[in-house]
């Protein structure tokens, strides 16, 4: 039996159809390579630091190594000139992230705002001196010229103010003769003999010890007799609450990229021979002495220990700097330390 040829009019409806399952075929395609492109973007996330503050030799090893894509962040590092202007962009929304004190954020969550605090760093400060000054406590600083790194309310100089009135009876502020100004300044004063003895941020006192210098007392060593329980995070991340809910993965993915910068500077010394530029560090001694000053400051207890730690601390300080340093409150402020973080 013969059949007839198709028409032209089937031909045409014919291509019609399959052109129209192409166009389909097409568009799904394209769908769900769009799908998979959006689902791989990552978080972004502006973090402002000071320019040459030792926060941004992290940010440095994450960035070199691809830690914040490694855990789906798009990190831009906002350099800023001072404290201020760091905290001043996090209010007016320039930045997500900020290095600050948890003073600062309970402060805020009295007022009503609803930031929230990851601990970045234990390395604190120390009270050094001259191997040869012949001063071995606190009550041989009597009549001495004391630098100390800030102001009057500078943490580590009220908790060594209230443990020497608790160790001697005497506060250091009436037995001694302070002076507060900038660290390098105090550093220079000091080796230059214009000092007897320098209370000094963490990085100063590294850079001290590598030129002789010895410590009295480490910040972190008077904790224990003051009843802060374990170990001080001085300095965290912070953040607010709501930036950390609508943008969850920028936050985690964040801090576990940080995480995995601090192994690599533990481990490292390599890595810290690549930041040498950057820590400013003029010899191997200096270098050692920042490199291990970081190493001890790399927090290891969980959130909640952070938060007992630093509600201790806060107590301290409510008691020696009153409602000028800590508010309205004598207690951390809820939701200070945040509890996402381990």
């Amino acid at each position: 039996m013969s059949t007839s040829a198709p028409s032209q009019r089937d031909l045409t409806a014919v291509s019609r159809r399959l052109a129209r399952w192409a166009r389909a075929a097409l568009a799904f395609v394209l769908l769900a390579t769009l799908g998979v492109a959006a689902a791989a973007e990552p978080a972004k996330l502006r973090v402002g630091v000071l320019k040459f503050g030792t926060v941004s030799w992290e940010l440095d090893v994450i960035r070199h190594h691809g830690l914040d894509r490694k855990h789906g962040v798009a990190l831009e590092v906002i350099p800023l000139a001072n404290k201020d202007a760091t905290a001043i962009a996090l209010q007016g929304g320039a930045v997500d992230m900020i290095v600050t004190d948890w003073l600062w954020v309970s402060r805020q969550r009295e007022s009503g705002a609803d930031y929230t605090f990851v601990a970045y760093s234990e390395a604190a400060g120390a009270l050094m001196v001259r191997p040869d000054s012949g001063i071995r406590g606190l009550a041989d600083l009597a009549g001495k010229r004391l630098g100390v790194a800030g102001s009057p309310l500078d943490k580590s100089w009220l908790m060594l103010r209230t443990h020497s009135l608790r160790t001697t009876g005497r506060d250091l502020k009436e037995m001694a003769r302070p002076a507060f100004a900038a660290p390098p300044l105090l550093n220079e004063k000091f080796l230059q003999g214009e000092l007897d003895a320098v209370l000094n941020f963490w990085n100063y006192a590294a850079r001290l010890k590598a030129q002789g210098m010895v410590p009295l007392l480490e910040v972190q060593d008077i904790l224990p007799a003051l009843g802060v329980p374990g170990r001080l995070p001085l300095i965290g991340y912070v953040f607010s609450e709501g930036f950390a809910a609508k943008h969850p993965g920028a936050v985690t993915g964040f801090i576990a990229a940080s995480r995995d910068a601090q192994a690599i500077m533990r481990d490292s010394d390599a890595e810290w021979t690549r930041l040498r530029p950057l820590t400013g560090a003029r010899d191997d001694a200096t270098l050692a002495a920042l490199r291990d000053g970081f190493r001890r400051g790399i927090p290891a207890g969980s959130a909640s220990e952070h938060q007992a730690a630093i509600a201790a601390a806060f107590k301290v300080l409510a008691e020696a700097g009153g409602a000028e340093l800590v508010g309205s409150s004598a207690t951390l402020a809820p939701g200070t330390v945040w509890q996402g973080a381990r």
